[in-house]
């Protein structure tokens, strides 16, 4: 099994330019024929594998250049830049995105005989590995599912099961099982994380969070820039940041409204921010978008 057939696997599903979805719910594919220029998104808990092309993604000051081949963990949700290296009509970026199931990894990595990791063991949120033939050959027959819409329900469970135990029992592993270690540093830190995405819009004391999972403030502060690459306030920022770019582009929202909806109290400071992330005032970056083509935007 060779990454050129995992390649061909992705282009029979993505024909033309942009994401798109397959018959197993978590897995989706994505072409692009161009170069692109750098775009803030959030990664969340997955596998990327990038089969053609390259991509360039930026996580605080941490840049990684992905070729064919090479495969992409995250371990939380994560805002980084994200960005097409070599791609074009004859060769385009081809590539997948498999999202991770934690309640299925803490199960796996509970039945299978792991080394331990210590508590203060600490490898971050990205890992970054060439796949090996085993989990290529896992991925190829997951996408093959797409023809057997019959068997998917069926199979692609299994075959899900068993790319989690290649990734636990690989190179990604230590990763993987720092995240679901009950009491270790990051996976209180994905607790803090998970408590943000889902109250960006409140103001909150640092310490308070740091509190809440039941770190000091110093300590909370240190492993959280080392898993997100960011100070906890920058991420809020961008969680915010992210928000107000979907509504105002899908809800028509203006930037005044928006400002106040993500948590901004001036609107000012908003548009400061935003220009700064964006590369542009709200009003100019989202006319942008709407100019671009889909698979583009």
């Amino acid at each position: 099994m060779t990454i050129a057939r995992l390649a061909q696997e992705i282009g029979k599903i993505a024909r033309n330019d942009g994401s798109h979805p397959t018959a197993v719910t978590s897995l989706s594919v994505h072409r692009l024929s161009a170069r692109s220029d750098p775009l803030p998104c959030f990664y969340e808990l997955g596998l990327a594998v990038i089969a053609q092309g390259s991509k360039q993604v930026t996580l605080g000051e941490h840049v990684m250049n992905l070729g064919p081949g090479q495969s992409l963990l995250t371990t939380v949700d994560l805002p980084v830049l994200a960005q097409i290296t070599m791609a074009d009509q004859a060769e385009p970026f081809l590539g997948l995105m498999l999202k991770l199931d934690a309640r299925n990894i803490v199960q796996l990595a509970a039945q299978m005989a792991l080394p331990a990791l210590s508590r203060d063991q600490a490898p971050g949120a990205v890992s970054l590995s060439p796949l090996d033939r085993s989990l290529l050959d896992a991925m190829v027959r997951l996408l093959r599912l797409h023809d057997e819409p019959q068997l998917c329900a069926s199979l692609a469970p299994l075959i899900q099961q068993e790319i989690l135990v290649r990734l636990l029992s690989g190179p990604h592993g230590p990763y993987l099982r720092q995240l679901v270690a009950a009491g270790s540093p990051s996976h209180q830190i994905a607790q803090a994380m998970a408590w943000l995405k889902q109250n960006f819009v409140q103001d909150v004391m640092m310490d308070e969070l740091a509190e809440r999972v039941h770190m000091s403030p110093s300590t909370f502060r240190l492993h959280f820039r080392h898993l997100a690459g960011m100070s906890p306030l920058q991420y809020q920022k961008q969680l915010r940041l992210q928000e107000a770019r979907l509504l105002m582009l899908n809800h028509a929202l203006d930037a005044c409204s928006t400002a106040a909806r993500v948590g901004y109290e001036s609107a000012s400071q908003f548009s400061r921010d935003y220009s700064r992330l964006f590369g542009a005032p709200p009003q100019r970056d989202i006319q942008r978008m709407r100019g671009l083509p889909a698979s583009r935007a």
